[in-house]
Parts: C-alpha cells; sequence; structure tokens
C-alpha cells in the first residue's frame, strides 16, 4: 500500500449571519484594529479581533439587525460599513 496524501485542513468560520459554519475563504472577515477602527479585511492578515459574514445581503443585514457584529468586536459599528459590506469592498 502506498503513502495516501494528506488532504489540508480548511478552517471553518461561523457567519454572524445565518450562523452557519462555511470555509473561511468563502466568508468576509470584519476585523477591529488595535486602535479601535472597524474595517473589511480583504485580506484576512490585519492584526485585531475578527468576525466573520458571508457575503450574502441577507446574512450582513441578520449580523447588524441583531447587533451579533457589535457583540462580536466589543465596539459599535460604523454606518457606513453596512454599505461597504453589500458592495463587496
Amino acid at each position: 500500500m502506498g503513502k495516501q496524501k494528506k488532504k489540508k485542513k480548511m478552517p471553518l468560520r461561523m457567519c454572524l449571519g445565518c450562523e452557519k459554519m462555511k470555509p473561511k475563504r468563502e466568508m468576509i472577515r470584519v476585523v477591529r484594529t488595535p486602535d479601535k477602527q472597524v474595517t473589511i479585511d480583504l485580506t484576512g492578515k490585519k492584526s485585531g479581533r475578527g468576525a466573520y459574514v458571508c457575503p450574502d445581503e441577507e446574512c450582513i443585514n441578520m449580523a447588524i439587525k441583531n447587533k451579533r457584529l457589535e457583540k462580536s468586536l466589543s465596539c459599535s459599528i460604523p454606518e457606513g460599513l453596512a454599505g461597504e459590506l453589500k458592495n463587496g469592498e
């Protein structure tokens, strides 16, 4: 018998909107930086507290409406961030 190659595990994260576990790369990361700025992290490498949401408008609305994003990041969310998330910026 030959050696089997191990598949690399894909890290999973929970969406704050639909609360389903999905691969990290399919999600949008919102980060609260050490200087208390809340931004979208397209690279997934910015330092700070991160939270994940699906790139689906319904999930984004649920995460903001139910204040899950605020609770996860422990700070208030700027009003313009919802629009940025929906536009995929």
